[in-house]
């Protein structure tokens, strides 16, 4: 959907993943701080995508199946095509429809460490 270089994966995939073996998939949410603190996929890593080569180095070397996800899906593909253009694309996947599409078909939201719930 992105272009060459980008394997996607869909939310009943990661489900099932992180089901199967949690310790074995390294989930990367590539939003803002703001975005990040409003909710996320249970055990995700906050990396907003401005910062993603300051960590080129660890992402490379982690042998872990890294799943990298935004709201929709547009900015993870970008971090994931940086990443293949860099040879880290073989371990790398996008979650298709992002945080948007894992909620709507009923995955767990919840809120980072140290957040406060609203409302």
């Amino acid at each position: 959907m992105y272009g060459t270089g980008i394997k996607e994966i869909d939310a009943d995939t990661l489900a099932a993943w992180l089901a199967e073996d949690r310790e074995a998939v390294r989930l990367v949410d590539v939003r803002s701080p703001a975005e990040f603190a409003r909710g996320v996929i249970p055990g995700a890593e906050p990396l907003p995508l401005h910062l993603l080569p300051l960590r080129l180095e660890e992402l490379a070397s982690d042998p872990r199946r890294t799943v990298l996800y935004c709201r929709s899906g547009s900015r993870s593909a970008q971090a994931c095509r940086y990443l293949a253009e860099r040879g880290r694309d073989g371990r790398v996947w996008n979650l298709r429809g992002g945080i948007l599409d894992w909620a709507r078909r009923g995955y767990r939201i919840a809120l980072p460490a140290g957040a406060e719930a609203v409302g």
